[in-house]
């Protein structure tokens, strides 16, 4: 490979364990056009390919000498597209062209604001191999993460990857999520990522209403520039004490807000406690969350479960977040999309029993009564009120059929 210095960019990662990705390095020259030398087991397939993406990246960039090594482990063209281009902005090209990729997916309008979010895959921002196939796990939403999983160093190459996804992934109809960082380092996420229509964006470390009201605008003013009006929906997270005692100024600071959610190990921290698996050190947060978030009219999501392998403990945690008043919680691994999802179903006496309110209500209803029976019993509106989320929501998750509801 080439030697550091001036005019020197590399990207990618490097070892025989990479997958679904590449090692770029760029050496900027003053002559001799682009000259591209390139590593790969599918060279003879595709390896014409992998240089006309290189090629139409650079010219995009602006270079036109430079050599270029390409060690590929099977990137597919949105991954080797991000590579050059960081490798190529970090040897000091400054072109200011468009590389993005050939969009591959169409855009959508907007998901809706109260969509089912039992789950939200969280996957880091610059390991594209997570996200080729993390539809498939179908999660109701996937979180393409710019902030805690990435480090700092890689920031600019996770951002760039991130936006080419938005453009070429088939996500199989998962809600499209991007956690950006904390702001103001956030700003220049959103000036890469809004114009690629992320369904939502989830703002990490909020503690005060005027920061949410600040991304609101950010991502207004990228939308009016690209005459696109459809709203992209924020979720932002609370993660410390002040987070917390603001939280319904925060649920209330934009229209687009569509959730609040929590981060328990930053919060923890904050308060100086230790994270245990019964949350009990969290549990005024968690419900003061939940409290804002109905009291806002949006959903109130909890944080994730940390222990991969205690599937026992996540489906505990996960019930006891719905018997709180929590809609969803994140996941850091596809096997717990199954559990979570189970977690927070209600059950079939619970379905039985509402349909029961459900259709008691219509009979009153029709009948002109104002009052609701169930057999010896009168049924108080709220229980009504309550019911009909739960219908609602068993249909939306595919429990009972449209004519039942």
């Amino acid at each position: 490979m080439m030697s550091g210095g001036a005019g020197h960019g590399a990207a990618g990662p490097t070892g025989d364990d990479v997958r679904s990705d590449l090692r770029v390095e760029i050496e900027l020259a003053d002559k001799g056009g682009v000259r591209i030398e390139l590593e790969s087991k599918v060279a003879s397939l595709y390896g014409d390919s992998i240089r006309d993406t290189a090629q139409a990246v650079l010219a995009a960039l602006g270079v036109e000498h430079a050599r270029v090594a390409i060690d590929d482990k099977g990137g597919l063209p949105f991954t080797i597209a991000a590579r050059v281009e960081a490798a190529a902005r970090r040897a000091g090209a400054k072109g200011k062209g468009d590389a993005r990729p050939e969009r591959m997916v169409a855009r959508q309008g907007p998901t809706k604001r109260d969509r089912l979010r039992r789950s939200r895959l969280y996957l880091p921002g610059n390991q594209p191999k997570l996200m080729i196939n993390a539809g498939l796990h179908h999660p109701d939403g996937i979180i393409l993460d710019l902030e805690d999983s990435v480090h700092p160093d890689e920031k600019d190459t996770a951002r760039l990857i991130v936006r080419n996804a938005l453009r070429s992934v088939d996500f199989a109809g998962a809600e499209r999520m991007v956690r950006i960082n904390q702001l103001p380092l956030g700003f220049e996420d959103l000036k890469a990522i809004v114009p690629e229509g992320p369904d939502l964006i989830l703002i990490p470390k909020v503690e005060e209403a005027g920061q949410v009201e600040e991304v609101d605008e950010r991502i207004r003013g990228v939308r009016a520039k690209d005459g696109d009006g459809h709203p992209i929906w924020l979720m932002p997270i609370l993660e410390s004490a002040l987070g917390i005692e603001n939280a319904f100024a925060v649920a209330r600071a934009a229209e687009t807000v569509v959730a609040l959610t929590i981060g328990l190990e930053d919060y923890t921290a904050d308060l100086g406690v230790v994270k245990t698996k019964e949350g009990d050190e969290s549990l005024y947060a968690r419900t003061r969350l939940v409290n804002a978030a109905r009291g806002a009219g949006i959903q109130a999501i909890d944080s994730v479960y940390g222990d991969v392998g205690d599937t026992e403990g996540l489906t505990a945690w996960a019930r006891r977040s719905r018997a709180l008043g929590f809609e969803g919680m994140g996941c850091i691994h596809p096997r717990q999309i199954q559990p979570i999802h189970d977690a927070f179903a209600p059950s079939s006496e619970e379905i039985e029993k509402a349909l029961r309110i459900v259709s008691a209500f219509d009979e009153a209803q029709a009948a002109g009564l104002g009052v609701v029976r169930l057999g010896t019993k009168m049924i108080d509106p709220p229980v009504v009120l309550r019911a009909q989320r739960l219908v609602k929501n068993a249909r939306r998750m595919g429990l009972i059929a449209e004519e039942e509801s």
